[in-house]
């Protein structure tokens, strides 16, 4: 599937939403701005986060009240209407896709179409880390050999201390190379076929990846994508994908 496929398909089936709740044509005010590092994800007790790192940030829409996030490295604050919104160029502008995301969130969490729109936080990574343990435990066997997409530490440590048999992707070059939590961060470019398409039964795979547009990559493989974050949370229900995500119990 292509990217504009993929975004168009978004688009349009947002909009549907929007004439089913008589919010088409409506001029609603949208706030979205950027978090700093300890609003999106308070103090928790790993500092190995992405987003502590400085290398990507949460930004946060607000709608009649509603919250929604989206972990992104292209930010841009944003205030206006939800028609602008839907005008944006989300295929080929980064800045635009991530407000439109953002956005999409908070309008279906204020919707009751979605829940999980806002970061777990403190010690909600390290719970989310230990339900999701439990989850696989309880859909796959112990054995099962899982892509971990995107370098996300509590994951990424229960993963390995777990048994699972586990190798992650990453697209940060400060973490490509790197042995953290004594796994090797592979290049999501370079080692993608080998890990996604040869060594994986499972995928379990970021949310943000709709933000940087790399999501085409995870779609109709044949082999089981999980996706987590908050990121994807209003898009998982649009678009048809398996979404497994605690962050409404620790937000």
């Amino acid at each position: 599937m292509t990217a504009e496929i993929f975004y168009g398909a978004l688009q349009e089936r947002f909009s549907e939403v929007l004439a089913a709740e008589g919010l088409s044509g409506e001029k609603v005010s949208v706030a979205c701005r950027a978090l700093s590092p300890e609003e999106a994800i308070g103090r928790p007790k790993r500092r190995d986060f992405p987003i502590l790192a400085g290398k990507d940030v949460m930004i946060q829409a607000q709608f009649r009240g509603a919250l929604g996030q989206a972990f992104t490295d292209a930010p841009a604050d944003f205030e206006g209407t939800l028609d602008e919104v839907m005008a944006m160029d989300i295929v080929h502008n980064s800045h635009s896709r991530s407000l439109f995301i953002a956005v999409l969130n908070a309008v279906m969490c204020r919707l009751g179409r979605c829940c999980g729109t806002v970061h777990c936080r403190t010690e909600g990574p390290e719970l989310c880390a230990q339900d999701m343990k439990a989850y696989l435990l309880a859909h796959y066997p112990s054995n099962v050999r899982i892509a971990l997409v995107g370098y996300q530490p509590s994951l990424l440590e229960m993963l390995h201390d777990s048994g699972f048999s586990v190798r992650v992707l990453d697209l940060n070059p400060a973490n490509v190379g790197q042995v953290r939590c004594g796994v090797l961060v592979e290049d999501g470019k370079k080692a993608y076929d080998e890990v996604v398409h040869h060594f994986a039964d499972i995928i379990l795979c970021t949310g943000s990846t709709v933000c940087n547009g790399t999501i085409v990559d995870y779609l109709e493989l044949e082999k089981e994508v999980l996706f987590f974050g908050t990121t994807i949370s209003g898009t998982a229900p649009l678009m048809g994908l398996k979404r497994v995500c605690f962050a409404q119990n620790y937000s």
